[in-house]
Protein backbone atom coordinates (compact mmCIF):
# COMPACT_ATOMS: atom_id res chain seq x y z
CA UNK A 1 0.00 0.00 0.00
CA UNK A 2 1.32 3.45 -0.88
CA UNK A 3 1.88 5.87 1.94
CA UNK A 4 -0.14 9.08 1.78
CA UNK A 5 1.64 11.97 0.10
CA UNK A 6 3.98 14.25 2.00
CA UNK A 7 2.55 16.84 4.37
CA UNK A 8 2.47 20.18 2.56
CA UNK A 9 2.38 23.66 4.06
CA UNK A 10 -1.40 23.75 4.54
CA UNK A 11 -1.84 20.09 5.53
CA UNK A 12 -2.48 18.19 8.72
CA UNK A 13 -1.40 14.57 9.15
CA UNK A 14 -3.22 12.52 11.75
CA UNK A 15 -2.92 9.09 13.26
CA UNK A 16 -6.32 7.42 12.89
CA UNK A 17 -7.59 5.86 16.10
CA UNK A 18 -11.21 5.19 15.11
CA UNK A 19 -13.34 5.08 11.97
CA UNK A 20 -17.10 4.74 11.70
CA UNK A 21 -18.72 2.37 9.21
CA UNK A 22 -21.21 3.95 6.80
CA UNK A 23 -23.41 2.42 4.11
CA UNK A 24 -21.24 4.32 1.64
CA UNK A 25 -18.53 1.80 2.49
CA UNK A 26 -20.83 -0.93 1.20
CA UNK A 27 -21.63 1.06 -1.94
CA UNK A 28 -18.03 1.61 -3.02
CA UNK A 29 -16.41 -1.61 -1.83
CA UNK A 30 -19.00 -3.46 -3.92
CA UNK A 31 -18.81 -1.05 -6.87
CA UNK A 32 -22.54 -0.35 -6.80
CA UNK A 33 -22.03 2.94 -8.67
CA UNK A 34 -19.57 1.47 -11.18
CA UNK A 35 -16.78 3.93 -10.35
CA UNK A 36 -14.77 2.10 -7.67
CA UNK A 37 -10.98 2.24 -8.07
CA UNK A 38 -9.27 -0.80 -6.57
CA UNK A 39 -7.41 -1.29 -4.32
CA UNK A 40 -9.99 0.74 -2.42
CA UNK A 41 -9.71 1.85 1.20
CA UNK A 42 -13.13 3.06 2.46
CA UNK A 43 -14.03 4.97 5.61
CA UNK A 44 -15.04 8.63 5.94
CA UNK A 45 -15.94 8.95 9.63
CA UNK A 46 -12.43 9.43 10.94
CA UNK A 47 -11.21 10.40 14.40
CA UNK A 48 -7.62 10.58 15.51
CA UNK A 49 -4.67 12.53 16.84
CA UNK A 50 -2.55 15.11 15.01
CA UNK A 51 0.96 13.79 14.28
CA UNK A 52 2.30 16.51 11.97
CA UNK A 53 1.25 19.93 10.67
CA UNK A 54 2.37 22.03 7.72
CA UNK A 55 4.28 25.28 8.14
CA UNK A 56 1.20 27.45 7.49
CA UNK A 57 -1.05 25.60 9.95
CA UNK A 58 -1.40 27.48 13.24
CA UNK A 59 -4.78 26.33 14.55
CA UNK A 60 -3.76 22.69 15.14
CA UNK A 61 -0.78 21.27 16.97
CA UNK A 62 0.68 17.81 17.46
CA UNK A 63 -1.45 15.87 19.95
CA UNK A 64 -4.77 17.59 19.19
CA UNK A 65 -7.84 15.40 18.81
CA UNK A 66 -9.33 15.91 15.35
CA UNK A 67 -11.80 14.43 12.91
CA UNK A 68 -12.13 14.13 9.13
CA UNK A 69 -15.45 13.66 7.37
CA UNK A 70 -16.73 12.86 3.92
CA UNK A 71 -14.38 15.06 1.89
CA UNK A 72 -10.80 16.28 2.19
CA UNK A 73 -10.51 18.98 -0.45
CA UNK A 74 -12.43 21.25 -2.84
CA UNK A 75 -11.76 24.09 -5.26
CA UNK A 76 -12.08 26.72 -2.49
CA UNK A 77 -12.98 29.34 -5.10
CA UNK A 78 -16.63 28.78 -6.05
CA UNK A 79 -19.60 30.42 -4.34
CA UNK A 80 -20.38 27.30 -2.32
CA UNK A 81 -16.86 26.92 -0.99
CA UNK A 82 -17.04 30.62 -0.14
CA UNK A 83 -20.11 29.91 2.00
CA UNK A 84 -18.33 27.05 3.83
CA UNK A 85 -20.52 24.58 1.95
CA UNK A 86 -17.63 22.80 0.25
CA UNK A 87 -19.64 19.57 -0.02
CA UNK A 88 -21.56 21.30 -2.84
CA UNK A 89 -18.40 22.58 -4.54
CA UNK A 90 -19.16 23.53 -8.16
CA UNK A 91 -16.11 21.64 -9.37
CA UNK A 92 -16.75 18.67 -7.12
CA UNK A 93 -15.32 18.17 -3.65
CA UNK A 94 -12.59 15.55 -3.21
CA UNK A 95 -14.13 12.66 -1.31
CA UNK A 96 -12.18 11.11 1.53
CA UNK A 97 -11.81 7.87 -0.39
CA UNK A 98 -12.11 6.70 -4.01
CA UNK A 99 -11.70 10.23 -5.34
CA UNK A 100 -9.00 11.96 -7.38
CA UNK A 101 -6.95 14.32 -5.21
CA UNK A 102 -5.25 17.50 -6.42
CA UNK A 103 -2.03 15.61 -7.15
CA UNK A 104 -3.82 12.98 -9.26
CA UNK A 105 -3.67 10.20 -6.65
CA UNK A 106 -6.73 8.28 -5.48
CA UNK A 107 -7.71 9.14 -1.92
CA UNK A 108 -7.72 6.43 0.74
CA UNK A 109 -10.10 6.44 3.68
CA UNK A 110 -10.06 5.56 7.34
CA UNK A 111 -9.97 1.76 7.17
CA UNK A 112 -6.18 1.99 7.40
CA UNK A 113 -4.31 0.08 10.06
CA UNK A 114 -0.78 0.17 11.49
CA UNK A 115 1.77 0.96 10.15
CA UNK A 116 -0.16 2.95 7.53
CA UNK A 117 -2.90 4.35 9.77
CA UNK A 118 -2.38 7.97 8.86
CA UNK A 119 -4.24 10.35 6.56
CA UNK A 120 -3.37 13.83 5.35
CA UNK A 121 -5.99 16.45 4.81
CA UNK A 122 -5.93 20.01 3.52
CA UNK A 123 -6.47 22.18 6.54
CA UNK A 124 -7.20 25.62 5.14
CA UNK A 125 -7.43 27.75 2.01
CA UNK A 126 -4.32 28.33 -0.03
CA UNK A 127 -3.79 32.05 0.58
CA UNK A 128 -0.76 34.28 0.31
CA UNK A 129 -1.32 35.11 3.97
CA UNK A 130 -3.03 32.03 5.47
CA UNK A 131 -5.57 32.81 8.16
CA UNK A 132 -5.79 30.63 11.28
CA UNK A 133 -9.57 31.14 11.28
CA UNK A 134 -10.07 29.39 7.94
CA UNK A 135 -10.25 25.82 9.17
CA UNK A 136 -11.20 23.55 6.34
CA UNK A 137 -11.42 19.79 6.23
CA UNK A 138 -9.96 18.86 9.59
CA UNK A 139 -12.08 19.50 12.68
CA UNK A 140 -11.23 19.86 16.33
CA UNK A 141 -12.79 17.26 18.62
CA UNK A 142 -13.16 18.59 22.17
CA UNK A 143 -10.67 16.83 24.44
CA UNK A 144 -13.34 15.47 26.78
CA UNK A 145 -15.35 13.91 23.94
CA UNK A 146 -14.50 10.24 23.25
CA UNK A 147 -12.84 9.72 19.87
CA UNK A 148 -14.84 6.53 19.23
CA UNK A 149 -18.12 8.43 19.71
CA UNK A 150 -16.94 11.37 17.61
CA UNK A 151 -16.30 9.28 14.50
CA UNK A 152 -19.96 8.74 13.44
CA UNK A 153 -20.67 12.44 13.83
CA UNK A 154 -18.44 13.22 10.83
CA UNK A 155 -20.99 11.66 8.43
CA UNK A 156 -24.12 10.34 10.14
CA UNK A 157 -24.25 13.23 12.58
CA UNK A 158 -23.65 16.08 10.15
CA UNK A 159 -26.02 14.55 7.58
CA UNK A 160 -28.96 15.15 9.91
CA UNK A 161 -27.61 18.17 11.80
CA UNK A 162 -27.05 20.27 8.66
CA UNK A 163 -30.62 20.21 7.28
CA UNK A 164 -32.06 20.55 10.77
CA UNK A 165 -30.18 23.81 11.21
CA UNK A 166 -30.85 25.01 7.65
CA UNK A 167 -34.60 24.48 8.02
CA UNK A 168 -34.62 25.94 11.54
CA UNK A 169 -35.57 22.71 13.26
CA UNK A 170 -33.83 24.00 16.38
CA UNK A 171 -36.88 25.95 17.56
CA UNK A 172 -38.06 24.71 20.99
CA UNK A 173 -41.71 23.71 21.08
CA UNK A 174 -41.89 22.68 17.40
CA UNK A 175 -42.66 19.11 16.35
CA UNK A 176 -40.38 16.77 14.42
CA UNK A 177 -41.01 13.43 12.75
CA UNK A 178 -38.10 11.06 12.14
CA UNK A 179 -38.56 8.32 9.53
CA UNK A 180 -36.28 5.38 10.21
CA UNK A 181 -34.34 4.59 13.37
CA UNK A 182 -30.86 3.67 12.14
CA UNK A 183 -27.46 5.32 12.16
CA UNK A 184 -28.87 8.66 10.97
CA UNK A 185 -32.32 8.45 12.52
CA UNK A 186 -31.22 7.84 16.08
CA UNK A 187 -29.01 10.94 15.91
CA UNK A 188 -31.87 12.99 14.48
CA UNK A 189 -33.89 11.99 17.56
CA UNK A 190 -31.07 13.01 19.89
CA UNK A 191 -30.58 16.36 18.15
CA UNK A 192 -34.33 16.99 18.12
CA UNK A 193 -34.61 16.45 21.85
CA UNK A 194 -31.56 18.63 22.50
CA UNK A 195 -33.23 21.38 20.45
CA UNK A 196 -36.36 21.13 22.60
CA UNK A 197 -38.60 19.58 19.95
CA UNK A 198 -41.43 17.11 20.36
CA UNK A 199 -40.10 14.07 18.46
CA UNK A 200 -42.09 11.27 16.86
CA UNK A 201 -40.33 8.22 15.40
CA UNK A 202 -41.86 6.41 12.42
CA UNK A 203 -40.77 2.84 11.84
CA UNK A 204 -42.03 -0.36 10.23
CA UNK A 205 -40.77 -2.41 13.18
CA UNK A 206 -42.51 -2.53 16.58
CA UNK A 207 -39.27 -3.94 18.03
CA UNK A 208 -37.78 -0.44 17.96
CA UNK A 209 -40.51 1.14 20.09
CA UNK A 210 -38.94 0.61 23.50
CA UNK A 211 -35.55 1.82 22.29
CA UNK A 212 -37.02 4.92 20.66
CA UNK A 213 -39.08 5.97 23.66
CA UNK A 214 -37.10 4.80 26.66
CA UNK A 215 -33.48 4.96 25.53
CA UNK A 216 -33.41 7.70 22.90
CA UNK A 217 -36.11 9.84 24.51
CA UNK A 218 -38.61 10.19 21.65
CA UNK A 219 -42.05 11.45 22.67
CA UNK A 220 -44.08 9.20 20.36
CA UNK A 221 -43.60 6.06 18.28
CA UNK A 222 -45.73 5.29 15.23
CA UNK A 223 -45.87 2.13 13.11
CA UNK A 224 -45.91 3.67 9.64
CA UNK A 225 -47.90 0.79 8.13
CA UNK A 226 -50.74 1.26 10.64
CA UNK A 227 -53.32 3.50 8.94
CA UNK A 228 -55.05 4.44 12.19
CA UNK A 229 -51.81 5.50 13.86
CA UNK A 230 -50.83 7.54 10.81
CA UNK A 231 -54.28 9.14 10.58
CA UNK A 232 -53.97 10.29 14.19
CA UNK A 233 -50.81 12.22 13.26
CA UNK A 234 -52.28 14.21 10.33
CA UNK A 235 -51.43 17.92 10.38
CA UNK A 236 -49.33 17.59 13.54
CA UNK A 237 -45.68 18.05 12.51
CA UNK A 238 -43.66 21.12 11.60
CA UNK A 239 -40.84 19.05 10.13
CA UNK A 240 -40.09 15.53 8.98
CA UNK A 241 -36.57 14.24 8.42
CA UNK A 242 -36.57 11.11 6.28
CA UNK A 243 -33.55 8.86 6.82
CA UNK A 244 -35.00 5.74 5.14
CA UNK A 245 -33.18 4.45 2.06
CA UNK A 246 -35.67 1.71 1.27
CA UNK A 247 -38.49 2.55 -1.14
CA UNK A 248 -41.56 3.94 0.63
CA UNK A 249 -44.57 6.17 -0.14
CA UNK A 250 -44.26 9.91 0.49
CA UNK A 251 -47.85 11.15 0.32
CA UNK A 252 -48.78 9.67 3.73
CA UNK A 253 -45.97 11.61 5.38
CA UNK A 254 -46.80 14.87 3.59
CA UNK A 255 -50.27 14.66 5.16
CA UNK A 256 -48.67 14.72 8.60
CA UNK A 257 -47.10 18.14 8.03
CA UNK A 258 -48.74 21.32 9.19
CA UNK A 259 -49.27 24.15 6.71
CA UNK A 260 -45.87 25.35 5.56
CA UNK A 261 -44.17 22.21 6.85
CA UNK A 262 -41.06 20.66 5.32
CA UNK A 263 -39.93 17.08 4.71
CA UNK A 264 -36.16 16.75 4.31
CA UNK A 265 -34.80 13.70 2.53
CA UNK A 266 -31.38 12.42 3.63
CA UNK A 267 -31.93 8.74 2.81
CA UNK A 268 -31.53 7.43 -0.73
CA UNK A 269 -34.56 5.49 -1.96
CA UNK A 270 -34.57 4.49 -5.63
CA UNK A 271 -37.29 7.02 -6.46
CA UNK A 272 -39.42 9.77 -4.97
CA UNK A 273 -43.05 9.81 -6.07
CA UNK A 274 -45.82 11.97 -4.67
CA UNK A 275 -49.00 13.69 -5.74
CA UNK A 276 -48.47 17.42 -6.46
CA UNK A 277 -51.52 18.10 -4.30
CA UNK A 278 -49.44 16.92 -1.33
CA UNK A 279 -47.32 20.04 -1.83
CA UNK A 280 -49.86 22.52 -3.14
CA UNK A 281 -52.55 22.04 -0.50
CA UNK A 282 -50.82 23.23 2.62
CA UNK A 283 -47.89 25.10 1.08
CA UNK A 284 -45.62 22.20 1.95
CA UNK A 285 -42.07 21.49 0.77
CA UNK A 286 -39.80 18.54 0.18
CA UNK A 287 -36.05 19.12 0.24
CA UNK A 288 -32.88 17.07 -0.09
CA UNK A 289 -29.60 17.39 1.75
CA UNK A 290 -26.13 15.87 1.56
CA UNK A 291 -23.59 16.04 4.36
CA UNK A 292 -22.99 19.52 5.70
CA UNK A 293 -20.45 22.28 5.35
CA UNK A 294 -17.18 22.91 7.13
CA UNK A 295 -18.46 25.51 9.59
CA UNK A 296 -21.45 23.34 10.51
CA UNK A 297 -19.26 20.33 11.26
CA UNK A 298 -17.27 22.18 13.88
CA UNK A 299 -20.45 23.68 15.35
CA UNK A 300 -21.98 20.20 15.56
CA UNK A 301 -18.95 18.69 17.31
CA UNK A 302 -18.94 21.50 19.86
CA UNK A 303 -22.71 21.21 20.32
CA UNK A 304 -22.51 17.46 20.94
CA UNK A 305 -19.76 17.95 23.50
CA UNK A 306 -21.67 20.70 25.29
CA UNK A 307 -24.98 18.80 25.30
CA UNK A 308 -23.37 15.40 25.97
CA UNK A 309 -24.89 13.88 22.83
CA UNK A 310 -23.25 10.56 22.02
CA UNK A 311 -24.05 8.21 19.13
CA UNK A 312 -25.00 4.66 20.07
CA UNK A 313 -22.07 2.60 18.80
CA UNK A 314 -20.70 -0.93 18.60
CA UNK A 315 -16.90 -0.93 18.61
CA UNK A 316 -15.24 -3.58 16.46
CA UNK A 317 -11.72 -4.53 15.31
CA UNK A 318 -10.80 -4.20 11.63
CA UNK A 319 -10.73 -8.00 11.42
CA UNK A 320 -14.52 -7.99 11.83
CA UNK A 321 -15.26 -5.56 9.00
CA UNK A 322 -16.63 -8.08 6.49
CA UNK A 323 -19.15 -9.37 9.03
CA UNK A 324 -19.97 -5.80 10.01
CA UNK A 325 -20.74 -4.82 6.40
CA UNK A 326 -23.06 -7.82 6.07
CA UNK A 327 -24.82 -6.88 9.31
CA UNK A 328 -25.07 -3.28 8.14
CA UNK A 329 -26.85 -4.39 4.97
CA UNK A 330 -29.34 -6.30 7.14
CA UNK A 331 -29.82 -3.37 9.51
CA UNK A 332 -28.37 -5.44 12.34
CA UNK A 333 -26.54 -2.74 14.29
CA UNK A 334 -27.56 -0.30 17.03
CA UNK A 335 -26.74 2.10 15.59
CA UNK A 336 -23.26 2.60 14.17
CA UNK A 337 -20.22 0.37 13.90
CA UNK A 338 -16.94 2.05 14.84
CA UNK A 339 -13.62 0.39 14.06
CA UNK A 340 -10.96 0.65 16.73
CA UNK A 341 -8.17 1.16 14.19
CA UNK A 342 -5.47 1.82 16.78
CA UNK A 343 -5.93 -1.49 18.55
CA UNK A 344 -6.72 -3.71 15.57
CA UNK A 345 -4.47 -6.53 14.37
CA UNK A 346 -2.41 -6.60 17.56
Amino acid sequence: MKKCRAVESNDVSLKITHCGVCYADVVWTRNKLGDSEYPLVPGHEIAGIVKEVGSNVHHFKVGDHVGVGTYVNSCRDCEYCGMDMDVYCSKGSVRTFNSVDVDGTITKGGFIFFPFHRIRVASQRFLETPSPTLKRYCFRIPNDYPLAAAAPLLCAGITVYSPMMRHKMNQPGKSLGVIGLGGLGHLAVKFGKAFGLSVTVFSTSITKKDEALNKLGADKFVISSDEEQMKAMVNSLNFVIDTASGDHPFDPYMKLLKTGGTLVLVGVPSEVKLNPISLIMGMKSISGSATGGTKERQEMLDFCAAQKIYPEIEIIPIEYINEALERLIKGDVKYRFVINIENSLK
